[in-house]
């Protein structure tokens, strides 16, 4: 008989109330598999468009002060929503989010990713793709994809 070992599960938020529905998914298998939770924020690079000689530019200030109130965000978020007996890492990252989650996953060798699905379609989804998806094509685990309101399996 096989068994199942989820040591560490990746949750990527941002705070939306599509991703705190799939933290709610993260915790109740970190309580069932006593596993670890790594909660992880992206911040993305804010680049202007300065002029045509200097091309796009970073405003470094800016990026470090929406980075500081998204680690408190974060910070809060953990000590809130997941109970005192599950370990939980908050992590902040620079950068785009699909490429962040799968290098965290990979660094931190994490069983399972547990992410949610804004659910676009039409337009939206041609134009700016979905994050979810881009994770489940490249991650080094398997994903477990989180659709609010469809089929619920973990009940509050």
């Amino acid at each position: 008989m096989s068994t199942v070992s989820l040591k560490k599960i990746l949750v990527p938020q941002d705070f939306s109330e599509y991703s705190l529905h799939a933290l709610k998914y993260a915790v109740t298998f970190a309580e069932l598999f006593r596993s670890e939770l790594i909660v992880l924020h992206i911040v993305e690079p804010i680049v202007y468009p300065a002029d045509f000689s200097f091309g796009q530019v970073s405003i470094p200030a800016m990026e470090e002060e929406i980075r500081r109130h998204s680690e408190e965000q974060l910070t809060d978020l953990v000590a809130k929503e997941i109970p005192s007996g599950i370990k939980a890492t908050p992590i902040i990252r620079i950068g785009k989010p699909f490429i962040e989650i799968v290098e965290v996953a990979k660094s931190e060798s994490t069983d399972l990713i547990v992410i949610s699905s804004h659910g676009r379609t039409g337009m939206d989804h041609v134009l700016f793709g979905s994050t979810a998806d881009k994770v489940v094509r490249k991650a080094p685990c398997p994903v477990l994809t989180i659709r609010p309101h469809e089929h619920e399996f973990v009940v509050p």
